[in-house]
This record gives structure tokens, sequence and C-alpha cells, in this order.
């Protein structure tokens, strides 16, 4: 039995088949399912999904480029999140970050910089006032693709500079992609936790990545789909799904030298510790 701690079940690429999905994860092995806002409209879809199922839990938050999308109105969605708030079956606020990619291939300006680092800490203090645990998202520029690494670390950077204001919070960085040195860093913290997706079994074999997962410990190790995004090899390029969060445990229990056994017990309860579920 696994936990999926980030899945997107909400998204439209499901609205065929949802129900199906979530039957043929809970009864091909998964315990519990975390679903997860980026946007206000999946924020409140999540919410509903989570109260429709007994095992499945939500967050609420805006991704970093919707903030980018719909520039300083969306800071007012913020504001209402408290109404949805009051639902039980929220156990954290993300995803929320920063995200400096640009899929059409242009740089991210300083001033759209600046607009996802207001909202993601407006976020941050909302999660602060609700005692909840956050969700990271956070992808670099990535100027430049090499084999064995596949980010640039400047949003991470900044996002550090952020959070460690933030003290009192605790944090998983979703499908973490930093490099080793700075893993270290954060692993001088004592309030975070990390979680790998699909995108961890598409690597070459020297890929900075594996020394990364190697490196920390078992116990601050989550698992997660980010479905319908990310599917694993053997289905990389397909719709992912919760289902498929077995092989994502494969490759960690590989990189760990362990059993898949030990993997989904030692997971499993860092997830139900962090959650609260």
């Amino acid at each position: 039995m696994l936990i999926e701690t980030h899945a997107h079940l909400d998204d439209k690429q499901f609205d065929a088949d949802r129900d199906e999905v979530i039957s043929r994860a809970f009864s091909g092995g998964i315990k519990k399912i975390i679903n997860i806002g980026a946007s206000f409209g999946s924020s409140v879809r999540s919410v509903a999904l989570a109260e429709k199922y007994e095992n499945i839990f939500c967050s609420i938050g805006l991704h970093p480029h919707y903030f980018m999308q719909y520039g300083e109105k969306s800071f007012d969605k913020i504001a209402e999140f408290k109404a949805l708030s009051s639902s039980k079956k929220i156990r954290a606020i993300g995803e929320i970050g920063l995200d400096y990619f640009m899929p059409d291939g242009n740089l991210i300006s300083d001033e759209q910089k600046e607009l996802q680092k207001k909202g993601f800490i407006l976020q941050l203090e909302f999660a602060r006032a609700l005692k909840l645990p956050v969700i990271l998202h956070c992808r670099g520029s990535r100027p430049e693709i090499v084999d064995i690494y596949r980010e640039s670390d400047d949003a991470y950077c900044d996002i550090f500079e952020i959070i460690s204001q933030f003290p009192e919070l605790n944090f998983v960085w979703h499908s973490f992609g930093g490099r080793l040195n700075f893993t270290k860093k954060i692993l001088a913290r004592k309030n975070f936790i990390f979680s790998f997706s699909g995108n961890i079994t598409y690597n070459k074999s020297n890929a900075e990545i594996f020394d990364v997962i190697r490196k920390i410990p078992l116990e601050k190790i989550m698992l997660e789909t980010d479905c319908p995004y990310l599917a694993p090899v053997p289905r990389r390029g397909k719709r992912n799904e919760p289902i498929y969060i077995k092989h994502i445990a494969q490759k960690i229990a590989e990189l760990k030298n362990s059993s898949e056994e030990i993997i989904a017990k030692m997971t499993n309860k860092t997830a139900e510790n962090f959650f609260k579920i």
C-alpha cells in the first residue's frame, strides 16, 4: 500500500473517467491520495473531490505562473481562500512557490519574478495563520540543459531566501530537482522533506539527481505522481495516474538499495505525519 502525495485528479484530462481512475488506484494498492490545488478553480475542485471520497485529502494554493497570468488581481484570490479553508479535508497550502521556466523560450522578467514572490509570500502568511504545512513548487530557468542535470538553481536560491523567514512552517519540496550542494543546505534544516515523481525514471545513470536521492535520508522522502503529468517509465508520454506511483517506489528502492516494502512503510509514515492523515 502506498500514499500518493501529489495528484491533480481534478484536471480536465480525467473528466471522462475520473471515478474509474480513483477506483483503480484504491483497488490497486493506493492507500490515500492528496489532491493538489494549483489555481483558485482547481483548489475549489480539490476540496469538492476530497469531500466526496473518504481517503482523498487536498491542498489549496496558487501556482506561481497564476500570478503572471492574472497580475495583481490574483492577490485577491488568496483572500477568497478563507471561505474554502473551513474544510477539514484540507491538509496543506500548495502547490506554491517560484517557477522561472518559460515554455515559450523567453527569459522571465524581473517584474514577473516580483509578482511570483509577492504571491508566494502572501500564501506563506496564509499557511502560517492556518498552521498548515506547505507544498513547494520550484523550477529553475534552465538556460541550458545538460545530460547530467536538468535545472538551474536560480529559483531554488530565491525560494530558500524567502522561506527562511518562516521557520515555524513545515515544507515538502514537490518533485524536487535541486542540485546536491543545495540539497545539503536544505538538509541542515529540520522543517523540510522531499517528494519525487516520475521524472526520476527518465534520467541517465550519471544524473546528479540520483546522488541527491541517495543523500536524502529515507525518512525525509515521500512519493508522488504529479498526475496527469510526468508519467514514469514505462508509461512516459501517456496520461499519468496514481496507480503508477509504484514505478517511483521501485526507482527509489533501487537507488536506496532497499526493498519496495521498506520504501512503502517509510514514505507512508512520513506522509501520514506531514499531512496528519
